[in-house]
């Protein structure tokens, strides 16, 4: 799951990206208003964690331009500022969650797990797809109820496919969803070919349907047909 952190205070933005990295989150960083919209224009995020007070610009314009442009990410304001009318704000301009500063970073990492829950998976930590079922909470995929043990890539690449399925996906998207910043440094997409091709190996070896299909031109798209 990918999260983007527009926080200005260095220390603070570290720690929140070293901290939800341990709990297996792909974590980018911005830390003034413009680099925060370069990002939030550019890639799509299960969560945005939102400080409102950036060098350059406020963060609640930034929540108003993901609206606008009817972008799905989910949204956790944080702010120093206790205010019921911030709070109000914050999230009738669609915000998902208000969290006060100081706060621990295990209650933020539980907050952005239930936005993505709500979001992607109606509340629940599985989320299924035909005979596959996957438990986000225990980082586990099982096939007509046996495990299928895959790397944390091709776990996320498998989560990212069935949240879009039926959708194609550029090969692009993937490679930013995945890698994040660092899909930059690969000079072509012979990585996302070696996670799809394994993940699709050790599907169909424990007995799943064929659902991954290659787009010519466009990418691929997980689907029944």
């Amino acid at each position: 799951m990918k999260v983007l952190i527009i926080e200005d205070e260095a220390a603070l933005n570290k720690s929140m990206v070293d901290y939800l990295s341990s709990q297996q989150y792909l974590c980018e960083s911005a830390i003034d208003y413009r680099s925060a919209l370069d990002k939030i224009e550019q890639y799509a995020y299960d969560c945005i964690v939102l400080d409102l007070m950036l060098p350059g610009g406020n963060g609640m314009n930034l929540l108003k331009e993901l609206k606008a442009s009817n972008k799905m990410d989910g949204v956790i304001i944080i702010s120093a500022r206790n205010e019921l009318q911030d709070k109000i704000d914050g999230l009738q301009e669609g915000a998902d969650d208000y969290l006060t500063k100081p706060f621990h970073l295990s209650e933020l990492s539980v907050r952005i797990a239930a936005i993505i829950r709500r979001k992607n998976m109606q509340g629940s930590n599985a989320i299924s797809f035909e005979e596959i079922t996957l438990d986000n909470a225990a980082k586990t995929v099982k096939v007509n109820n046996v495990e299928v043990l895959l790397t944390r890539k091709e776990y996320d690449l498998l989560l990212y496919f069935i949240v879009n399925k039926n959708r194609v996906i550029s090969k692009n998207a993937m490679a930013s969803h995945l890698w994040g910043d660092d899909m930059d440094m690969a000079e072509n997409y012979d990585f996302i070919y070696a996670h799809i091709k394994n993940l699709r190996k050790k599907l169909l070896a424990a007995g799943a349907g064929d659902y991954l299909h290659s787009i010519y031109g466009m990418g691929y798209k997980f689907s029944v047909k």
